[in-house]
């Protein structure tokens, strides 16, 4: 039975990956997949609309950027938003405001369901999901996942919707 290498935090954070983002769990090195063309597109529009709301509310957002989520562990959202400032941090170890996570082929079930589940117990209020393949978007909270027809962040009285992320149906 082959054993895993595992490596340290450190040398984790000062390991650059050019082939691919990797995510830190536990000793343990975690390529994520290779985004294609519609899960990028979701990712500008979603900037886009944050971008907009940088200024008013101050609402900050930042494509893959990692999020130390514990001790031993780091998470790349394809966007963190944080909320009142930016983080202070190269590599924020306050829970983001928004976490979206925008799937792509090669995600696995198994494998989202714990990352939506640490970023419940690392504090995030509000987690997204959304399936360019079904064009459909989901909140993760405590009742477990479930798909919405927007995207809200009621305590800023903004929200996403279908049509600004899928215009032609």
């Amino acid at each position: 039975m082959a054993t895993k290498a595992l490596i340290s935090l450190e040398e984790y954070l000062k390991t650059s990956y050019p082939e691919m983002d990797c995510e830190y769990v536990d000793g343990e090195v975690f390529e994520k997949p290779m985004p294609p063309l519609d899960h990028a597109r979701l990712q500008k529009l979603l900037l886009k609309a944050f971008l907009r709301w940088e200024e008013q509310p101050g609402l900050f957002a930042f494509p893959e950027l990692r999020n130390r989520t514990a001790e031993t562990r780091c998470r790349i959202p394809d966007i963190a938003v944080y909320a009142g400032a930016e983080p202070a941090e190269q590599v924020p170890s306050i829970p983001p405001y928004v976490v979206i996570e925008i799937l792509s082929p090669d995600d696995k079930a198994q494998y989202l369901m714990a990352k939506l589940r640490e970023y419940r117990g690392f504090g995030v209020p509000h987690i997204w999901v959304i399936d360019p393949a079904s064009k459909s978007m989901h909140e993760y909270g405590s009742d477990g996942l479930r798909e919405v027809a927007a995207l809200r962040m009621p305590e800023y009285s903004l929200q996403v919707t279908h049509d600004d992320l899928f215009p032609n149906g």
